[in-house]
């Protein structure tokens, strides 16, 4: 999200354009998955101009994207590039997560409202608070334990981000997620092009080759 439609379209094209890149730098192999991610949230940030616009259709992509595929696709994306047991984990609650969120946003109209410099989402999510909890666990947890450390700065930085953008939504003074979205997508492009023996970091209590079963 960002604090206006221009806004959203310059941010969206820039993301999209980084993700362009990353992909190229990552070619054919099981890190495309995740390296394709800034193409998704850069692709998410263009729509969302839509939805400054007033167009329904709008709402209801921007609200798929960000509700039932993001949790599931991130983590899923992490254990194909890593193959670790916590990133399939990872993805198994991703899933369980994804259900009722998508059965939620196609049972009702997603509804939006201008809140400060930003926009507001209405969509009648059931136990939100139990299914953030499951959706931040998600996506962090396959980021933090993928034993990559680019990726654990990127789930580092993530989750401190989320709780600084949704501060500053919450004060109603504009929304950061399109400066979030962007650094996550450069963090992407630099691990797109590095290869994974030298980005790969194994702990103490993982030998190599456990986490791939």
């Amino acid at each position: 999200m960002c604090w206006s439609a221009e806004a959203d379209l310059a941010a969206g094209a820039a993301v999209a354009a980084v993700g362009v890149g990353a992909v190229l730098r990552a070619g054919v192999s099981r890190r495309l998955p995740l390296a394709a991610l800034p193409l998704l949230l850069g692709a998410h940030q263009l729509v969302e101009a839509g939805v400054w616009a007033g167009w329904a259709w709008a709402r209801t992509v921007w609200a798929v994207v960000a509700l039932p595929l993001l949790p599931l696709y991130v983590p899923a994306a992490v254990w194909c590039a890593t193959r670790r047991r916590g990133a399939a984990w990872c993805t198994l609650l991703g899933a369980a997560v994804a259900v009722p969120l998508a059965f939620a946003v196609a049972g009702r109209p997603v509804l939006a409202h201008v809140h400060g410099h930003t926009l507001g989402y209405a969509v009648g999510v059931p136990a939100p608070g139990l299914l953030l909890a499951g959706y931040l666990v998600a996506v962090l947890g396959a980021l933090l334990g993928s034993g990559d450390r680019y990726l654990r700065l990127l789930g580092g930085i993530a989750g401190l981000g989320a709780l600084v953008c949704g501060l500053l939504w919450r004060l109603a003074f504009v929304s950061t997620w399109c400066a979030l979205a962007a650094l996550a997508s450069v963090l992407l492009y630099r691990w797109a092009a590095v290869s994974p023996s030298s980005s790969a970091s194994t702990s103490a209590t993982e030998p190599p080759g456990s986490g791939t079963g």
